[in-house]
């Protein structure tokens, strides 16, 4: 199914957490399988993410990944630092893939 550009309550909490310095990686396992993990920057418990989420964002433009193996680091771009900006208040400006600092 495609994504049709209706932003969940999960798909805003994972914006949110990215601008807050949360890492989401991709972590595969020993049969070649991609596992999405947010780490938290707090020191919360790591939350694995539906790949379903990971695609509909990365669909609608708003992160990209860094392309690393065997852990790649997907990051705001952005479209999604100006989104995630707006959706949460963050100490400082979300960290993207494009532009540093992004423009609010």
């Amino acid at each position: 199914m495609l994504f049709s550009g209706r932003l969940s309550t999960a798909h805003k909490h994972l914006l949110c957490e990215l601008a807050r310095g949360g890492q989401l990686k991709d972590h595969r396992n020993v049969d070649g399988d991609k596992v999405y993990k947010l780490h938290p920057l707090d020191d919360a418990a790591t939350e694995t993410v539906a790949a379903t989420l990971i695609n509909d964002l990365r669909h609608a433009g708003l992160i990209d990944s860094n392309m690393k193996f065997p852990a790649a680091t997907y990051l705001l771009t952005d479209k999604g630092s100006a989104l995630a900006a707006r959706l949460t208040v963050a100490e400082a400006l979300p960290v993207g893939t494009r532009s540093y600092p992004p423009k609010r």
